[in-house]
């Protein structure tokens, strides 16, 4: 079996420290969110974002930049990450000027289950800031790609024993639509639009997982995995309170 916690949405809702931890003490698991921790924006820099200490200091294993952590300046995204002292991801993001990406564009670990080991792979999505293509391409250097296309070819490359997890800052609409044309995905975390899922939703095999914003809550997916086939399925999902509303 295989734990897994996720937030999306602080907004730098602080305080989510000792109930994370006390969590993970119980019952272990890996800790990820899906974007907008910070109270900064595209367009917004705070020199200090005290959110990101909290998340170090929460033990996060993976991030994925929401727009909140994207700046339209090179420089403010690459300032934001150096600032933070865990992985970020986001695999749909590109930079036409070659410039070295402050991010990663995926991730892997590899996971203990019942003496076997596995590998987890992430794919973090972006919702776009605008149209591939766009002339603002050229002013900011940044590109934003199709969002199925790249899980698309995420899970194209995904061994037969590999997990694929998204994180996805795409909002529950667009993580529907893309659970139907990636079929593929094993569990599919995600956040932006707010939304909050008691149940998971699924879209054929794929679960849907949204923890609602502002560290309300955070959600708690296990995944277990078929004997004979050997694919992964959700067998168990709760959603904790976190912080009090």
């Amino acid at each position: 079996m295989i734990r897994i916690y996720h937030t999306s949405d602080l907004h730098d809702h602080r305080g989510i420290v000792p109930r994370l931890r006390a969590l993970r003490e119980q019952n272990p698991g890996l800790l990820v969110d899906c974007g907008d921790s910070l109270r900064g924006s595209q367009t917004i820099f705070y020199r200090s974002e005290p959110i990101v200490d909290e998340i170090d200091a929460a033990g996060y294993d993976l991030q994925a930049i929401g727009n909140r952590e994207f700046n339209y300046l090179y420089s403010v995204v690459r300032s934001r990450i150096r600032r933070m002292h865990h992985p970020v991801v986001c695999s749909n993001l590109v930079d036409v000027r070659a410039r070295p990406l402050p991010f990663a564009r995926e991730y892997a670990l590899e996971v203990e289950n019942y003496g076997r080991m596995r590998r987890l792979r992430f794919c973090a999505l972006l919702v776009p800031q605008y149209p591939y293509g766009s002339g603002w391409e050229r002013v900011f250097g940044w590109r934003f790609l199709d969002p199925v296309t790249v899980a698309a070819e995420f899970a194209a490359r995904m061994g037969t024993d590999e997990l694929m997890i998204v994180l996805s800052h795409l909002g529950l609409r667009a993580d529907r639509r893309l659970a139907e044309r990636v079929p593929r995905i094993d569990l599919l975390l995600g956040g932006h639009s707010h939304d909050t899922t008691p149940e998971p939703e699924r879209v054929g095999r794929v679960p849907i997982v949204h923890a609602g914003p502002y560290g309300r809550f955070v959600s708690c997916s296990e995944l277990t995995f078929d004997s004979a086939s050997g694919a992964a399925r959700l067998e168990r999902f709760e959603l904790l309170p976190l912080l009090a509303a």
